[in-house]
């Protein structure tokens, strides 16, 4: 088993650029190996998922899904709402997951918590291998690996078997493509924000409501919410607190 890993390992490495869509590849068929396709996400936090070093999303391109409106990495609202992604915040091992719940190698009460109802439309599968990757400054990719039947949603005998090898092909697919792709994704194309939008982060930055920053700024309260808005289209930002903190990472706004 070690030798497959080993083979197998280095064709999911990402090691350039020009590379990444072959190590999808190699990712996919492992997956399709097992009678699963990977939906693989570079960091849960980014509306984007991840594409090859012409800009084709890999997830259609290369793992199988589709294009329609309703797949799942074109809902931006996904890491907000599947109960998959709030289980990768608390665990860091391969888990499975079905609506009856979450199934981990060692107890984990964290996940007990997490609201299931409406599982399969809210995660968008009936049940999944997902593979957390946790990654330096608190980025935090995964990757689910759902199965080619639909109406499959005991995943138990598939998690014995495979769930620690697709866990090390994960791994090594996310933080090796996130550590050749970082910098080129870092700062979106057109972040560039506006003075107005500037200083409404900055008095959202300290805990100002919109309602109190209309009126610091003497603007309506629609207009605020306007600018925080096209701040966040400009940083891929899934919300107000990760608009504030790409803003101050990116040297528009401080936070001390």
């Amino acid at each position: 088993m070690s030798k497959i890993v080993v083979d197998d390992l280095e064709k999911v490495r990402v090691s350039g650029p020009d590379k990444i869509r072959a190590a999808a590849s190699a990712l996919s068929a492992i997956a399709l190996d097992r009678e699963m396709r990977a939906a693989p996400a570079h960091d849960i936090a980014d509306k984007r998922t991840p594409v090859d070093i012409d800009g084709e999303v890999l997830a259609r391109e290369v793992f199988g899904w589709g294009d329609d409106e309703k797949v799942w990495w074109r809902n931006s609202r996904i890491a907000l709402e599947s109960p998959i992604t709030s289980a990768c915040r608390f665990e860091a091992e391969p888990f499975w997951v079905n609506a009856d719940g979450f199934r981990t190698i060692t107890p984990n009460s964290y996940l007990d918590s997490i609201d299931i109802n409406n599982f399969e439309s809210r995660a968008m599968t009936r049940s999944a291998i997902v593979v957390p990757v946790h990654m330096a400054f608190g980025q935090i990719g995964a990757v689910s690996f759902n199965p080619l039947d639909g109406k499959k949603t005991d995943l138990s005998e598939d998690f014995a078997r495979h769930g620690d090898l697709l866990g090390i092909y994960a791994r090594t697919f996310i933080t090796s493509y996130v550590k050749v792709m970082g910098a080129t994704q870092a700062l979106p194309p057109g972040s560039r924000l506006s003075k107005r939008e500037v200083e409404c982060l900055r008095w959202a930055a300290i805990g100002k409501t919109d309602m109190e920053i209309s009126m610091i700024m003497s603007r309506s309260r629609a207009t605020v919410r306007f600018h925080i808005h096209n701040a966040s289209t400009k940083l891929n930002a899934v919300n107000r607190s990760q608009t504030v903190f790409k803003a101050a990472q990116l040297g528009y706004i401080s936070l001390n």
